[in-house]
């Protein structure tokens, strides 16, 4: 185990893979409340809901700290979009690793997500692609469960303390089918017609 406190003690400047989510947003604030130099990366792609874009940039903007929206042409990406079992991992590699470019032009080194102890690797075949490329989770370190991390967020004050998980668009569609816009389009509209939490997210952001 490592407190938050500790992991901020051994990296005083770090960059953020950040999502908008309860935890990365958590993650964001207490590294900077913990005066660790931050830079939040946030990738953009079609296989998110479009209000997580909104969403991140509504944290970083009440944060204060320097942003960088990365714009991620997923789908020409074939080795995922043929939406193999490894999809997940072959995903977060490509992420990651765009992420990692902008973040050495930029002069960091470490690379911070906001993973947490509730996490299941063997239910997450992206903790493969995070242990491969170095990725640290400063709240599965410190072992803060996902209920943790919300009363903490709460507390905080965080608008995204109580969003509920949104997994990816690609995760609605069965392995082995093709992933394109279209059909990301009609998931998304699925998901926003017959997704209580959905629908209401998206309507009040």
């Amino acid at each position: 185990m490592l407190t938050l406190d500790e992991f901020c003690e051994k990296h005083s400047q770090v960059a953020l893979a950040f999502s908008g989510g309860c935890d990365s947003t958590y993650l964001l604030f207490a590294l900077i409340d913990r005066a660790v130099r931050v830079k939040a990366y946030f990738v953009s792609s079609a296989f998110q809901y479009p209000f997580e874009r909104g969403d991140a940039l509504r944290a970083v903007q009440e944060s204060g700290v320097p942003f960088e929206v990365i714009e991620l042409d997923i789908l020409v990406q074939e080795a995922i979009c043929a939406n193999p079992p490894e999809r997940c991992y072959l995903c977060k590699r490509f992420i990651f690793g765009e992420i990692k470019k902008r973040m050495a032009r930029d002069g960091f080194e470490v690379l911070v997500d906001g993973t947490n102890a509730t996490d299941d690797p063997t239910r997450r075949p992206g903790f493969r692609a995070l242990e491969e490329m170095g990725v640290l989770s400063p709240l599965r370190l410190a072992e803060l469960s996902k209920d943790e991390v919300r009363s903490a967020a709460r507390e905080r004050g965080l608008f995204t303390a109580d969003k509920p998980n949104f997994s990816c668009l690609a995760t609605k569609v069965e392995t082995g089918t093709l992933l394109d816009a279209r059909l990301l389009g009609e998931v998304l509209q699925r998901e926003i017609d017959t997704k209580d939490e959905v629908r209401q997210w998206n309507s009040s952001n």
